[in-house]
């Protein structure tokens, strides 16, 4: 495994940290006995971040059981507050003190390292950026946290959390990907300009860069250049042989920038595919074939969230 310092919070993370969408059952069942299992088998490999949320159902209860006192001390142990459903959002600063309470029961423990606030983008960003980032500081000063950030999607989002939030970190997905390569070019400068810890995720796009396609449970929020694009790549794959997501992972990993990729696992050989994008070399001759198929830069982003906030 390959560690990286996540900006200037003083900590190294995993090239690939654990996602645990899968892991509360969010995208199909998986029995409790199974999840823990993957839990302990990426700790074993040398994955030390592992990404939660309230929003992931399960996820929690089966990290706290996962995670015991012994293990708990190996790993940066990220969780957020403010989504819980798929329209349920609530950054109120006594929701947010409520939510991480609960999410440290559930994970059986008296703090997380990473508290942030999820998808921030489908609601109004000024008293997200003063009374929300303001309660985050609180409770970072209390102990319950040892650093903070907030999770999300639109590049004007987090330029404005870049330039006026005092946090730590941020994770943001579908940008470092064979699609989309604007955390590289426009997030990760900014980012790292102020010392402020990056977090990549949803390298496969949320299942479009995969044979078997998207489980996204809505509609997938790409559009239809995105999609073509995707759906060209997926034929490419076919054509020349080759596990286009395990390519996917390989340049999240190895290409975006970033320190680590969060990449959700539900079975084993998924898991065993993302260890393996940290240490297999690219192809850069295969590369550059899916990489010519990328859309235009500006028929690359999504639309997420509330418009003002793209």
């Amino acid at each position: 495994m390959a560690y990286r310092p996540l900006g200037r919070t003083g900590v190294e993370v995993s090239a690939v940290s654990l996602g645990t969408g899968s892991l509360g059952e969010m995208f199909g069942p998986l029995p409790e006995a199974d999840a823990l299992s993957l839990v302990d088998e990426a700790l074993d490999a040398g994955i030390n971040l592992v990404d939660t949320s309230p929003y992931y159902c399960s996820a929690e209860e089966r990290l706290g059981k996962a995670l015991t006192p012994a293990k708990r001390d190996g790993v940066v142990l990220a969780t957020k507050a403010g989504r819980y459903g798929p329209t349920d959002f609530d950054f109120s600063p006594a929701r947010i003190r409520r939510s991480l309470e609960e999410s440290l029961r559930r994970l059986g423990t008296d703090h997380v390292d990473v508290l942030q606030l999820h998808d921030v983008e489908f609601v109004d960003l000024d008293p997200v950026l003063s009374d929300s980032v303001a309660e985050l500081l609180r409770l970072r000063e209390e102990g319950k946290c040892r650093f903070i950030g907030i999770t999300g999607y639109p590049l004007g989002t987090f330029t404005r959390v870049l330039t006026e939030a005092p946090v730590d970190v941020v994770l943001t997905y579908a940008k470092g990907t064979l699609l989309d390569d604007s955390l590289t070019t426009d997030l990760l400068p900014l980012a790292e300009a102020r010392g402020i810890g990056v977090m990549n995720a949803a390298a496969v796009a949320l299942g479009l860069l995969s044979r078997r396609g998207t489980r996204f449970e809505q509609e997938h929020p790409a559009p239809e250049p995105v999609r073509r694009a995707a759906a060209a790549m997926v034929a490419l794959a076919e054509e020349a042989g080759v596990d286009l997501a395990f390519l996917a992972n390989q340049y999240a990993v190895q290409r975006s920038g970033a320190p680590t990729t969060v990449v959700g696992v539900g079975r084993r050989e998924h898991l065993r595919s993302a260890l393996d994008a940290v240490r297999t070399p690219i192809d850069q001759e295969l590369l550059d074939r899916f990489l010519a198929l990328r859309p235009p830069p500006d028929r690359r982003r999504w639309r997420v969230g509330l418009p003002q906030n793209a």
